[in-house]
């Protein structure tokens, strides 16, 4: 007769053997899918983050197609609508005194003429006519000399002052920008135009281009060179301060602008992810060094006609490293 502790010893070997049996399929299960991991991440590594239409659908992804662009460098610098008040004045002035000189010089003609003649004016008035006529040629002179130095000398009007575009200045219908630009950053010569904007901090502002650029008396508060622009068809307001960029002189690179909600941040760098393929997402590296507008310019990379992800890029980065995620 077989004793209880007996009986419970017999058992023993099959209940091991069992449990060995179970642990054995367990390994052998996870060592079959265990390959089939590695080819999932091989083909995710090679060909970029692959999803059906659910799964898109799931995440709300939306893409935008990369538009081509150009990007030519620029110089930033600082600058302000002139008043044209002090403008009006300084051609008022100009034109005041070339009517007292145009005046005094054709009474000195007549005084001239009639000399020697029954109808000659006293010696004493040719000296009068003489030094009237020379007060008010000084005094279109200075009048002129003034006007240069609050306008430059070399600015874009000829003709009778208070006509052409010192009129339009004059009467506030042509802005006058005056911008400065950080000593040495400027080429030797003068801008074509100058790219003027608001200056605002954050968001989209509208920028206007210029027109004539010539060179501007230096100012005293701000070290650096000065210009004068023309602009015109704008809504800055006289005595506004504005942001001003000049071409650094450098050839247009051509190229596409990502947009910032493109954008994603991984590893201290910059990413957007393009759709190669129906459902298969690829990460690029952004250079964010040369903003255009509501994004950046970028040279290499998306190219024209891409399809960016520009709506839940941030998702597709979270998938991509960790492939397990699954959308909410």
């Amino acid at each position: 007769m077989t004793s209880p502790s007996t009986k419970c010893n017999a058992r023993w070997p099959r209940s091991t053997a069992a449990l060995a049996l179970l642990v054995l399929v367990a390994c052998s299960g996870r060592q079959a899918a265990a390959p089939a991991a590695d080819a999932e991440a091989a083909a995710t590594t090679a060909e970029g983050l692959v999803l059906d239409q659910e799964q898109i659908d799931k995440l709300g992804i939306a893409t935008e197609a990369a538009k081509a662009a150009t990007y030519a460098a620029e110089i930033s610098g600082y600058g302000q609508v002139q008043a044209h008040d002090g403008i009006a004045v300084l051609v008022a002035e100009v034109a005041s005194a070339s009517a007292a000189a145009r005046q005094s010089g054709a009474a000195l003609a007549r005084v001239r003429q009639l000399a020697g003649t029954p109808g000659a004016f006293p010696a004493d008035a040719l000296e009068t006519a003489e030094r009237q006529a020379a007060a008010d040629a000084a005094a279109l002179n200075l009048a002129q000399q003034k006007l240069t130095a609050g306008l430059g000398q070399n600015g874009p009007w000829t003709g009778a002052a208070g006509h052409g575009v010192l009129g339009e200045l004059a009467a506030g219908r042509v802005k006058l920008v005056r911008a400065t630009f950080p000593a040495g950053t400027l080429a030797a010569g003068i801008p074509h135009q100058l790219r003027i904007a608001h200056f605002e901090v954050g968001g989209k502002t509208r920028d206007w281009k210029t027109g004539t650029v010539w060179e501007a008396p230096a100012d005293a508060s701000i070290p650096g060179r000065s210009l004068f622009a023309l602009l015109r068809g704008s809504d800055v307001s006289e005595g506004e301060r504005v942001r001003v960029w000049a071409a650094a002189g450098a050839a247009s690179t051509a190229g596409v602008v990502v947009p910032a909600s493109a954008l994603v941040l991984y590893n201290d760098a910059w990413w957007c992810f393009v759709e190669k393929a129906q459902g298969r997402f690829e990460r690029i590296a952004v250079d964010v060094s040369r903003p255009a507008g509501n994004g950046y310019f970028v040279a290499t990379g998306p190219a024209a006609g891409d399809a960016i992800v520009t709506t839940a890029a941030g998702l597709l980065l979270a998938r991509e490293l960790n492939p397990s995620t699954e959308a909410e």
